[in-house]
Formats: structure tokens, sequence, C-alpha cells
């Protein structure tokens, strides 16, 4: 019986001083248990998974940030007789299932780890000959139909020919909390992930705007939980906050083209409200430049300038198809555009050159401090 595993690698965590990539490592491992019931061993830059559901193991590693590749493998010793009925072994079992065959060329990929009698272009040649045997392909080292890859490392070797691509990024919780704020548009889901595939843990706030949106939050659900598919290791909790009557005072007692930039301003303030009972370092947003009225740079530099805290855009320049095609990837963009009625708040020409004096004084107007304070009195916890 074959001894399987998963071979897990990352990418930009072995560029850290040992310190930090030990600190990272541990928490990418900690992540992996939290979904994963399996045991682990971390060695020289591989993280080797022995699960005890492989298939359910793999389909997990899918939607965990700080893998850039796995592999499902298979080990033994590290002796010419052992790797040689392996390998007769495994390419038996391709060939059965219809994966590798005579027809196809192939390439053997070996590489070392510590101090051998033998070098990795002498252990490729060996397998090599083994393959053969069996299928009798053509070896083509440029362009194979099929790879083998072999890693040797110390002892054990391990068997292998898939790389199946990860998330990428860095281990969630390595980078502190965020605030998020999400509705139910394209944009914000895909803002969130990006920051949580940066290692950031990623508290979600939501603005209810109702009765200038529709009351239901079955959309903003949706995609919180798709999102959570991708918070191994980390809580992901959505609050929502009722933002109407703060909307009514704008359109009420400020000019009409301001409102845009004033529900903007007022949504940061909140959020940084949030963000410092949280304890959350900083404020994300899905503004992508000038692709809306609110997100002109004058508009961006005018909503932000109440706000002491840091607010972080990472779609910033990227135009509707890029977000899109992400949105897409992680399963927020189906959720996003089914149907729902847009903001009536929003004026027929909104502001796109907002002036700073006349936003705060807009403000002033409406004693935007008092009014965002009880807006802030209405947050409640919509799901863990």
């Amino acid at each position: 019986m074959l001894n399987k595993l998963i071979i897990v690698r990352y990418g930009e965590i072995g560029l850290k001083s040992p310190k930090v990539r030990g600190r990272f490592e541990r928490k990418l491992i900690t992540n992996i248990k939290t979904i994963i019931n399996c045991q682990v061993k971390n060695q020289q830059g591989r993280i080797f998974i022995y699960p005890q559901d492989f298939d359910d193991a793999l389909k997990s590693l899918e939607k965990i940030v700080g893998i850039v590749s796995y592999s499902p493998a298979v080990s033994t010793k590290t002796d010419w007789d052992s790797i040689k009925e392996l390998i007769r072994t495994y390419i038996r079992e391709l060939v059965d299932e219809d994966l590798f065959s005579g027809k196809d060329s192939f390439a053997i990929r070996c590489r070392r780890v510590g101090e051998h009698d033998f070098s990795s272009q002498e252990m490729a040649a060996f397998c090599g000959s083994v393959v053969y045997e069996i299928t009798e392909s053509n070896v083509d080292l440029t362009n194979p139909d099929f790879e083998l890859f072999v890693e040797v490392r110390e002892d054990k070797t391990y068997i292998f020919h898939q790389k199946i691509p990860g998330l990428g990024g860095l281990p969630l919780g390595t980078q502190g909390k965020v605030i998020a704020l999400v509705s139910g548009g394209i944009d914000s889901p895909v803002a969130t992930f990006l920051m949580m595939k940066r290692g950031c843990s990623v508290t979600i706030l939501n603005f209810n705007n109702y009765p200038y949106t529709s009351e239901s939050s079955e959309k903003i659900l949706k995609i919180h939980q798709k999102l959570k598919e991708y918070s191994a290791g980390s809580k992901l909790n959505l609050y929502q906050v009722d933002y109407g009557e703060y909307l009514q005072k704008c359109r009420k007692q400020a000019p009409e083209r301001m409102t845009c930039v004033l529900c903007k301003s007022g949504m940061y303030q909140i959020a940084e409200k949030i963000a410092k009972k949280e304890k959350a370092l900083a404020i994300v947003d899905g503004s992508s430049l000038g692709q809306v009225a609110s997100q002109t740079l004058p508009n961006i530099v005018a909503t932000r300038y109440s706000t002491s805290m840091p607010i972080l855009s990472p779609l910033i320049g990227l135009d509707k198809v890029e977000i899109e095609k992400i949105g897409k990837k992680i399963g927020t963009f189906d959720i996003s555009i089914k149907p729902e009625s847009g903001c009536s708040a929003a004026p027929r020409h909104p502001e796109t050159n907002a002036e700073l004096p006349r936003v705060l004084e807009a403000l002033k107007n409406i004693n935007a401090e008092n009014e965002l304070e009880k807006v802030t009195s209405s947050i409640r916890l919509l799901k863990k």
C-alpha cells in the first residue's frame, strides 16, 4: 500500500528572516490544521501533510491563503531498490487510470536536499529507466507530455506528478486586523479577499441603507459565507449598522450633489470608531480610482480627511474587468450580480470634484459627529 501524503509549498515566507519565517510557518500550519484533520511535518521549506481524509484535504487546500502549490505524493526510503519499487507501483497505477501511457513523452524532474552518494542527474536517469521499462515512452526534457517529480530529502524520497496551484500570499492572521467595508456589490468583496490574501484578519462592516435600499441582508450574508471559505485560522465577523437615517439627514440638510461624498465620509468615520474597539489597524474599501463619482481623486481626498486611520484600497489601480475576474475566481461575482435595486439616495448629478472646505462645512451643518455616534450605537453582529 502506498504511503500517501500531501506536500505543501509556500513562497515569500521563505524570504523572511529565520525568526519571522518560523512564526509564519507555524501560523500557516495552525491554519491548515483548523480545517484539515491531519498530522503535519515541517522540514526545510516544505510542509508535509498526512490527512485522515485525503480527498477532502486536497479540496480544502485550494482555499488556504499562504500556500503557493501542493502535490499529492507518495514516499519511501532513500535507497535504489525502494525507489525503484515505488516508481513501478506509482506508474502502473497512472497507466491503469489512463493518466500516462507509452504514447506520452516524459521527463523526470529530480531535486535533492542533504548529502547522498549520487547526483540529482544520476537519480533522474535511474528513475527514467524504471519508467521506460514499464511504458517504453520517449524522453523529452524540453516539452514533455508528462512529468514525474522526484524529491530526495535525506533518508526519505517523495514521488508525485502534480503541482496544484494555491492562492499564494501570506498566512491569514500574520499581518494584523482590518475593518473591511463590504456591500453587496462586486468590488468590496474582492478587496476584502485581497487583504485576506496578504495575511490580514478581517472584520466585515456592512451599512444597511434602508429605506434607500432593500432592508434584506440576504446578499451580504451570502457574500460573508463565501469569503469565510478563505478564512481558515481566523474569525470573520460580520457587523451591520443602520445607515438610512443618517443618509436622510444628508439629503435634507446638505446640498444634494454632496450626498455620496457625505455618505462615504460617514462610513469611514464609523469604521474608524469600530476599528478602535476591535483593535484593528486599518480600514479597507473597494475603491477603484475614477470608477464612480465618490472615487474621483478629489472626492477620495475629501471623504478621507475626517479619518485619521489608514484606509487601504487594494483595487485602486484595477479596472472593472480585472476586478470581475478575481470575483469570478473566488466565487463572489455570481452573488454580487444578482438583481438588486440601487441606492435611491444617490443624486442624479453627484459631486465629482468635492472641495474640502465645503465638505467640512456640510459635515458641520448636519452635526455629523453626533449623528454618526447614533449610527455606531446601532451596530449588531450579523454573523460569525
